[in-house]
């Protein structure tokens, strides 16, 4: 071969070797990338070309798929529908062809498209018999009765606000509800008449009860009172009181350390030296705040990470992490110990409070997804119940269960009572505002105990309520009869 054929071919070889250089690097390296591009349109047209999956809950499908209409520039072939679309938004999130997906439709993505790596040889299968793609199903754990119950006691009341409900055995969430809320459907398609409208709308800034605002998981709120049932924990696993009937060293009044600041109760109620029982029963910010002062910070934290304060939760959706401050004075800590000052909480959290004193102590990490299923409806994939903490002692936790018992018995909660059930509460008013100058936050959070001895429900409430007369809002009286009836709802469903 002559000189200048060698260097030809040389060239050439070299350019075959760069093409093939270039080949993989855009098939197996820049893949994953490629795939996400936001600008590569197959991938979404691959997504709507075939029904999703479907989200369960009680064995019955909460979410659809229908067939978009041909006009227009539209090639994407289904879009997802949903069945009562505001009561469920909190547990499915949304799917949406124009403004991508969030919550579980977002996170099993994979499963309900048909597209994880797990549907890998049921989808060779198909494609070797030529059968359609089919997306699996995401079963849940939620209690249909029991979010009804939720969302719609929320709704009757009018203000905003949240539910959370766990089966304390297991972890199960078995309601999510916040109100207000929005339906998924109004914006599932990528109609720009229609479904950019309603979502322009559920963003506009100035919409103050932002609709999309998943309140039982993403909003933190002042607990007010019903942290007192934390702080009545630490007190007895550190020894300061050991038993429920024991008089606490509480004076009246009661000047934090450190300043010349009153810490004042709400009325003229029986605080002063007042026992573990009578203190949770009349709410008492005198003892809870002097036994938060006496423990100090390091020991009123210690206790409230056990319950999952300082922690973000995954259920798989994430929920925000409830706040307890580090570095706090004394005042500082005794405000913190009633619920106020930097204290912050979700409403799961405080179910998984409740759900923990229930439960002997022990503290189940929540989920709200029970299985993944293959089309054909193969498990892929089980949740296993999973212990999370032992925020408190079996012995302590059934003190403080019946301290709860009293508070619904014949204190602040008498409004959660259901017959032939015993029921475990502590209701919460939370200041807010510069001043406390806004509306209370009203709190309720409770158990519910079987003759059996079974407690298949715990749950958290929390209502906003800017309309109302400051006088009337209370825990009691605007937050439990809503957990009675999610608590009710449970019951009923497993007679």
């Amino acid at each position: 071969m002559n000189k200048p054929l060698r260097r030809i071919a040389i060239f050439c070889g070299l350019l075959v070797l760069a093409l093939l250089i270039r080949d993989n690097w855009l098939q197996y390296v820049k893949a994953d990338s490629l795939k996400d591009d936001p600008k590569n349109r197959r991938v979404t047209i691959a997504r709507y070309s075939t029904p999703r999956g479907d989200i369960i809950v009680d064995g019955d499908p909460i979410t659809g798929s229908t067939e978009t209409s041909k006009s227009g520039l539209n090639d994407l072939k289904y879009k997802r529908t949903y069945k009562n679309g505001p009561m469920w938004a909190p547990v499915t999130g949304y799917a949406s062809q124009a403004f991508g997906a969030n919550q579980l439709e977002s996170i099993e993505d994979g499963i309900l498209t048909g597209n994880d790596d797990r549907l890998f040889f049921r989808n060779t299968f198909n494609m070797i018999t030529g059968k359609q793609r089919q997306g699996g199903n995401v079963v849940t754990t939620l209690n249909a009765a029991a979010q009804k119950a939720a969302y719609n006691g929320l709704k009757t009341q009018g203000g905003k606000g949240a539910v959370a409900a766990i089966d304390p055995a297991t972890g199960k969430i078995l309601a999510l509800a916040s109100y207000p809320s929005y339906d998924p459907s109004t914006f599932a398609g990528n109609s720009t008449s229609t479904d950019s409208k309603a979502w322009t709308a559920l963003q506009k800034k100035n919409n103050a009860s932002d609709p999309m605002l998943n309140r039982a998981l993403r909003e933190t709120y002042p607990p007010g009172s019903t942290f007192k049932v934390v702080t009545a924990a630490a007190a007895l696993e550190n020894g300061l009181y050991n038993s429920a009937d024991e008089k606490t060293d509480s004076p009246l009044p009661y000047i934090m350390k450190g300043t010349t600041t009153e810490l004042k109760n709400e009325g003229n109620i029986p605080c002063k030296d007042a026992t573990l029982r009578i203190a949770l029963r009349y709410s008492c910010n005198t003892v809870f705040g002097k036994i938060g002062a006496d423990l100090g910070n390091e020991k009123m934290l210690e206790e409230a990470k056990k319950f999952g304060f300082d922690s973000e939760q995954f259920t798989p959706v994430r929920s925000s992490a409830s706040v307890f401050s580090d570095n706090m004075n004394s005042s500082q800590t005794a405000l913190s110990s009633i619920g106020q000052f930097n204290t912050a909480a979700t409403p799961l959290q405080m179910a998984m409070v409740a759900s923990a004193v229930a439960n002997d102590g022990k503290l189940m990490k929540p989920y709200m997804v029970d299985k993944l299923q293959s089309s054909n409806l193969d498990t892929i994939s089980q949740t296993e119940p999973q212990e999370m903490s032992q925020p408190l002692s079996a012995k302590n936790a059934q003190t403080l269960q019946s301290m709860m018992e009293t508070v619904v018995k014949e204190g602040t909660g008498t409004n959660a009572q259901i017959n032939g059930v015993t029921v475990g509460g502590k209701t919460g008013t939370a200041q807010h505002g510069v001043e406390n100058s806004e509306n209370p936050y009203a709190w309720f959070i409770s158990y519910a105990k079987l003759a059996d001895g079974s407690k298949p429900v715990a749950v958290a409430v929390v209502i906003e309520d800017d309309k109302a007369n400051r006088d009337d809002i209370s825990g009691g009286g605007l937050a439990a009869p809503i957990a009675k009836s999610v608590m009710e709802a449970v019951i009923g469903s497993k007679k």
